[in-house]
C-alpha cells in the first residue's frame, strides 16, 4: 500500500473499500453467472448466445481484478471468502435453473442492468475523491453498458427467429 496513495483519496478509505469489495463480489457472481450460462444454456441462438457469454465472463473477471488490485492498494483485503459474496452483493446471483436462451439472456441483462446502476452510484460516490477509483469504474461501467446492449442484441435476434 502507498501511504501517498492512499492519503490522497478525499473519503473515508475503509468506507470506499467496503463498497468495493461489495463491487468484487457482483463480478465473481457476474463471472459465474455467465460461465455457467455459457454451459447450461438450450435453445436457437445458442451459440452466438455462448460466445458472447463466454466473452462477457472473461470481462467481468478482469473487472474482478481491478477492483481486487484497487482494494490492496487502498491498503484493504478483498473478500476472502466466497460465501461472503452472497452476502456483500449488490445485484445478486440468478440460478440459470431455467436454460431456455431467452431466461439466460433476459437474467443477465437485469444483472448488467444493475451493474450499471451499482458502477454509476460508485462513479458519484468517488468523483473529485478519487480519481483513480473513479477511472477504473468508468472504464467498468462502459463495458457493462456495452454487454447490456449485447445482450439485448441478441435477445432481439432471438424475438425475431420465434415469432
Amino acid at each position: 500500500m502507498g501511504t501517498k496513495g492512499r492519503m490522497i483519496v478525499g473519503m473515508d478509505v475503509d468506507e470506499l473499500i467496503g463498497l468495493l469489495n461489495k463491487a468484487l463480489s457482483d463480478e465473481w457472481l457476474a463471472y459465474y453467472q455467465y460461465w455457467i450460462g455459457a454451459k447450461v444454456v438450450k435453445g436457437p441462438t445458442k451459440d452466438a448466445v455462448i460466445t458472447e457469454l463466454v466473452q462477457h465472463a472473461t470481462e467481468e473477471l478482469g473487472h474482478a481484478d481491478m477492483i481486487a488490485l484497487r482494494i490492496m492498494q487502498l491498503g484493504g483485503t478483498p473478500v476472502l471468502e466466497p460465501k461472503e459474496w452472497y452476502n456483500l452483493t449488490n445485484c445478486g446471483y440468478d440460478v440459470p435453473s431455467d436454460p431456455f436462451v431467452r431466461m439466460i439472456l433476459e437474467q443477465n441483462i437485469k444483472g448488467e442492468r444493475c451493474a450499471i446502476e451499482t458502477y454509476n452510484k460508485l462513479m458519484a460516490i468517488v468523483k473529485d475523491k478519487d480519481p483513480i477509483t473513479y477511472n477504473m469504474v468508468l472504464t467498468i461501467i462502459s463495458q457493462e453498458v456495452e454487454h447490456e446492449e449485447d445482450l439485448q442484441s441478441l435477445l432481439e435476434d432471438l424475438e425475431v427467429i420465434l415469432k
